[in-house]
């Protein structure tokens, strides 16, 4: 087994290690291809949750595993769990425009690695951070705090910008040449694509970011999931990935299904407790209604079924609750294109709602 990082840096004839963050992006795919280019032998880490935009968290990232497999590296997939939900739901940092705590995003990955790090006899943890290129995260402050606060200070190396860092341990040691390292700032892409090239690189996804929580609608979801269920868990976080989202005057929530897949997911995602309803005899969403209070509750929820059931009229709806029971419920009337506005949760409310306009106060 390899000593530690912090106990050996010089004089060993062995090859250096570094963990890297690898998102699949093409920032962390350049940096991984650096320190390979260096002779330096790269593991790579990938983080996913229920707040990525790409891949459902039990699968990890496949953007992720297509770079390591570029790089000819291993990738090793962590899921974050409760631990993590409660870094979000109570950043110590902060948050961005919308409901995104970057900062202590990146200590809680950052410390995970390191932790890894130690496990796996590594000199150093790696990502494919620019300076300035996120405004939140990566400012030079930022990047100080994230260092000190994950117990990394000179530890992490950011191959993309380190020659406008200070020199870190793994380049003071000479495990590191910084002279081969790059000087990239700001957001511009053009210097990473021209390094993508020469590198042979053409296979990566476009940097649209891959956080919801960046996303003003799923961030106006996750707000009133927090305003109304502070003590939500990770499946409650997940149900917010799907449908159509509003939250009745009691405090129960209607989700309703746009698709048959998001059908699906609702109806798996029931807990006992919950209520699903269905259309009966006839095509439409399924709708999930959470905490429902009283038999009111249950009444807008079918009538949410009706609404959005093509045709529009009265209809026969199922209920199903979490152990599977069932019971009818006949000549269910659309709901009010304007009552459901008023009840949609989101960043603004909707103009239209059922194919009808609705009127904006």
């Amino acid at each position: 087994m390899r000593e530690p990082a912090l106990a050996r840096m010089k004089g060993r004839q062995e090859v250096a290690k570094a963990i890297l963050l690898l998102s699949g992006g093409l920032d962390s795919t350049l940096a991984g291809k650096l320190l390979l280019e260096m002779g330096i032998e790269v593991e790579a880490v990938n983080f996913v949750s229920h707040f990525c935009r790409c891949t459902p968290q039990s699968f990890g990232c496949s953007a992720a595993r297509r770079a390591a497999q570029q790089l000819g590296i291993d990738v090793r997939v962590f899921s974050c769990g409760e631990d993590y939900l409660e870094v979000v739901k109570h950043p110590r940092f902060g948050r961005g425009s919308c409901m995104n705590p970057c900062l202590d995003c990146r200590i809680y990955m950052f410390s995970r690695a390191r932790t890894y790090m130690l496990a796996r006899g590594a000199d150093f943890v790696a990502t494919g951070e620019v300076l300035g290129e996120r405004p939140m995260s990566q400012r030079r402050q930022a990047m100080e705090i994230i260092e000190r606060e994950s117990g990394l200070a000179g530890l992490i190396l950011r191959p993309l910008c380190a020659k406008l860092m200070s020199p870190t341990l793994p380049e003071r040691e000479g495990i590191v040449d910084r002279d081969k390292l790059m000087e990239i700032r700001g957001r511009s892409r053009k210097p990473q694509i021209g390094l993508a090239s020469k590198f042979g690189i053409r296979d990566y996804p476009c940097p649209a970011g891959g956080c919801l929580l960046n996303d003003p609608e799923f961030a106006a979801r996750f707000r009133d999931l927090l305003e109304h269920e502070p003590d939500c868990e990770m499946d409650d976080a997940r149900l917010l990935r799907f449908g159509r989202h509003f939250r009745l005057p009691s405090g129960a929530k209607v989700i309703v299904g746009r698709n048959e897949t998001e059908n699906d997911s609702i109806e798996r995602a029931a807990r006992p407790g919950d209520t699903i309803l269905v259309p009966l005899g006839v095509p439409g969403p399924s709708v999930l209604c959470l905490k429902a209070s009283d038999a009111a509750d249950i009444m807008t929820a079918a009538a949410f079924v009706a609404a959005y059931t093509k045709g529009g009229g009265e209809l026969d709806v199922e209920l199903r609750d979490g152990q599977k029971e069932k019971r009818v419920l006949e000549g269910v009337r659309p709901l009010d294109s304007a009552v459901a506005a008023q009840l949609w949760v989101g960043a603004a409310r909707p103009r239209t709602v059922f194919g009808h306009e609705v009127e904006q106060s």
